[in-house]
């Protein structure tokens, strides 16, 4: 089993950023593949971002290239997003999620994971 944790959500205004963070506990986190994925009001969730189990490999959707930053830290059992130049399109809950078996490729697809963590909400006023 692993538990996730999100964290650093709020509300900013469009054209600033936050970080996101995302405390793993449990079996070994280096041994999974992370990724980030969001859900906004009235819309499926979306694949954000993966990075792969010792940090070299990421992969990014096409709508954050660019402006998002995914990262690790295995010593300290986390995952981060880093968010730059938000616009309110970008409003959504975040999950982080984990996959034993996944690629940074293969996690576009929900189906790879296999723990997720619980979603903190990110807020863009325009």
């Amino acid at each position: 089993q692993v538990q996730l944790v999100e964290s650093g959500g709020g509300l900013v205004q469009a054209g600033g950023s936050l970080r996101l963070s995302c405390a793993a506990s449990g079996r070994t986190f280096s041994l999974y593949t992370m990724g980030w994925v969001r859900q906004a009001p009235g819309k499926e969730r979306e694949f954000v971002a993966a990075i792969s189990r010792n940090g070299v490999r990421t992969y990014y959707a096409d709508s954050v290239k660019g402006r998002f930053t995914i990262s690790r830290d295995n010593a300290k059992n986390t995952v981060y997003l880093q968010m730059n130049s938000l616009t309110p399109e970008d409003t959504a809950v975040y999950y982080c999620a984990a996959s034993a078996g996944g690629s940074v490729t293969t996690l576009r697809s929900q189906r790879e994971y296999d723990y997720w963590g619980q979603g903190t909400q990110v807020t863009i006023s325009s």
